[in-house]
């Protein structure tokens, strides 16, 4: 069988992707090449660049321009509470094994912009939990750490925030949260008190901790298939046993080795249970 000879423009943006990872130490080689195209291409587009190999000239002779292109390349679609029934079963499935621990660790790899995160550190208090959490927040783009670390969010999002709050089983005024402030919200200190906010990136780094509950929602969506094993067995080898992992809801551990090491907790909600063996 003879493979398709690949086109210019992707010989052009494997030397990008691989001067990017050489030069700066950003690995998007092993991303889902259809998406990432076409990232690139709108960025080439908004940058008035008419071929790669002139973005990949701009870019390794000019650190400050990097920054405008890892935004345009990591994808920061988030929102709080998204798919409240996740959280609703996290909530009814998943609190009732954290409560027998002392102290509870969760890593949420990849958190964009927090807002995910926040959405954790709320339920978490509502249940009498958060004083003996530890919430490692990581993401591989510093400027999405900064937003995250800041609690601020836009204020016309609330509105859409509190339903996605009350349908997770938010138990207060999803108001009592923030404080409102011209066109931005403003979250409560206390909800960051016990989240790390560390840049981490899951295509390069290895694991620094072990953890109780690891969540990565709609990020593995973005990477290739050799990416994907890599951050499994990085996630299965963070996890202690019985650890919990969540993923988004075109996710699945399913045709990974690791399958036959976890449970489903809660079926069609991508919530896993480690259990021993492997």
């Amino acid at each position: 069988m003879t493979l398709p000879k690949p086109t210019l423009e992707d010989i052009e943006i494997h030397l990008l992707l691989e001067g990017v990872y050489q030069y700066y130490g950003y690995d998007f080689r092993n991303y889902a090449l259809s998406s990432l195209k076409r990232r690139i291409q709108n960025f080439m587009q908004l940058e008035g660049l008419t071929n790669v190999s002139a973005l990949q000239e701009r870019l390794l002779h000019n650190r400050a321009y990097l920054e405008r292109f890892l935004l345009a390349l990591t994808v920061n679609v988030t929102s709080m509470f998204r798919d409240p029934s996740f959280y609703n079963n996290f909530r009814n499935q998943v609190i009732p094994i954290l409560q027998t621990y002392p102290f509870i660790r969760i890593w949420h790899a990849g958190c964009s912009t927090g807002e995910e995160v926040y959405s954790m550190a709320i339920l978490l208090q509502e249940e009498g939990l958060y004083h003996r959490c530890r919430i490692y927040a990581t993401d591989t783009n510093e400027k999405v750490l900064q937003n995250a670390k800041s609690g601020i969010f836009s204020l016309k999002l609330m509105q859409e925030y509190t339903q996605l709050y009350l349908k997770a089983g938010g138990k207060k005024s999803f108001s009592e949260y923030y404080t409102a402030a011209y066109d931005h919200a403003i979250f409560r200190a206390s909800l960051r008190e016990n989240i790390v906010f560390a840049q981490h990136n899951l295509a390069t780094d290895s694991s620094f901790n072990e953890f109780n509950v690891i969540l990565c929602r709609n990020v593995l969506i973005y990477f290739n298939q050799v990416l994907q094993k890599r951050v499994h067995e990085l996630f299965y080898n963070s996890l202690c046993n019985f650890g919990i992992l969540g993923l988004g809801r075109q996710e699945s551990i399913r045709f990974t080795p690791y399958e036959p090491y976890y449970e489903e907790i809660v079926k069609g909600e991508k919530i896993y249970k480690k259990i021993s063996g492997g």
